[in-house]
């Protein structure tokens, strides 16, 4: 496949790289200035085209990365699905989720694969703690019935995405792996020294998931060395996972048994990005489910919405997941038309009062908002 690559983001350049060595990719055209280096590695073929608008009307390009700065890379976002190509995003797309809400909404229309690049949740190691968290046969878990997920995360630099760019909303790191692990989060609650996010300061995450247990994060930025711990306690045991190089370094899982017998596994280095080029030629083939999917972009959107919430009002945010789907919107679209209908029989009562043929109408309306909840069945139910 043929595809374009919008700007220079690192997980952009990282996905482009993957794609070309596969062999089973090639890349047309890019937009933002590259390395000597990564030119080499992408292929001598390789145009450099500044125009957006220019890079998707070439016919040849079949899909597109989405790697711009963030002040550009939702209207990237929007154009390329608008010109039905096929979509690899970085994450994430924007500062607030309405640009992922209607990302979706213009992917089901057009049927193109949207994906997003969230390398995280991608590691063996992740998939093989969450093994530990079940909750229909707890008896058979090492850790018993699930209680709470610990993650501490501490980085070199900043670890919330954007902290230090004036203006910006902050992005939290991690939303993918907890709902790898615990599944859909249902409440947020986020601590931070002042009412705002700055530069340098620890942050606190704590919540509960939908299905039972609950969740806490530290954050810790600026420190001297890197690591990531992620440890799942049930009620009989606990599997402590860690990361002494960071998430894709090696990994390190130690948990006991019912036995009480101590068991450790070991990952080496965790290359992300076949994982992802496996998921999106999954995509394309539509043989699965694929896993990342835009759902778990969207909804690391809208826990960044709800974490900051919180932290400036200082209290819980609870999560009302929205839907894009076609069902949904019907049911919206008809919750307006039934309100505008009991406004309209009561103002046709009243005036049936002086003019008694108006009366008449109201049967009609009924019948005709009665027969609009049929068209239900006609719309396709989404998986």
């Amino acid at each position: 496949m043929r595809f374009a690559l919008l700007g220079d983001h690192p997980d952009g350049v990282d996905m482009a790289l993957a794609l070309v060595q596969s062999g089973r990719h090639r890349l047309m055209v890019y937009t933002a200035p590259l390395s000597a280096e990564v030119l080499h590695r992408l292929g001598s073929e390789v145009r450099c085209i500044r125009d957006l608008e220019e890079v998707l009307a070439d016919p040849n390009v079949e899909a597109v990365i989405v790697a711009g700065h963030m002040g550009v890379r939702p209207a990237q976002l929007r154009r390329a699905l608008q010109s039905e190509r096929h979509v690899l995003c970085v994450h994430p797309p924007d500062q607030t989720p309405e640009i992922a809400y209607e990302a979706a909404m213009i992917q089901n229309d057009t049927g193109c694969v949207l994906l997003p690049l969230l390398p995280e949740a991608t590691h063996p190691a992740i998939r093989r703690l969450a093994e530990f968290v079940q909750r229909k046969d707890a008896n058979s878990c090492p850790i018993g019935a699930f209680r709470l997920l610990a993650m501490e995360r501490s980085v070199e630099g900043e670890v919330l995405d954007g902290v230090a760019i004036a203006g910006r909303k902050p992005s939290f790191p991690g939303w993918d792996v907890l709902r790898t692990v615990g599944g859909e989060i249902q409440e947020v609650s986020a601590f931070a020294e002042a009412e705002e996010l700055r530069e340098g300061e620890p942050v606190l995450v704590a919540g509960r998931f939908e299905q039972g247990g609950l969740f806490h994060v530290r954050l810790l930025p600026r420190e001297p060395q890197p690591s990531w711990r992620l440890t799942a306690i049930g009620n009989s045991g606990r599997g402590e996972l860690f990361f002494p190089q960071g998430w894709n370094g090696p990994a390190f899982l130690d948990w006991c048994d019912a036995d009480g017998a101590r068991h450790e596994e070991y990952w080496q280095h965790w290359d992300p990005w076949p994982a992802l080029l496996e998921a999106f030629e999954q995509a394309l083939l539509r043989v699965s489910p694929t896993r990342p999917n835009w759902q778990g972009a969207v909804r690391a959107l809208e826990l960044d919405d709800a974490a900051r919430r919180s932290i400036e009002k200082r209290r819980s945010s609870v999560l009302e997941y929205q839907e894009a789907t076609e069902e949904v919107g019907f049911k919206s679209t008809m919750t307006l038309v039934g309100c505008a209908l009991l406004w309209g029989v009561l103002l046709l009562l009243i005036l049936s009062a002086w003019w008694p043929k108006l009366g008449l109408l109201i049967v009609p309306l009924i019948v005709g908002f009665l027969g609009l909840q049929l068209l239900r069945y006609l719309v396709p139910k989404s998986s």
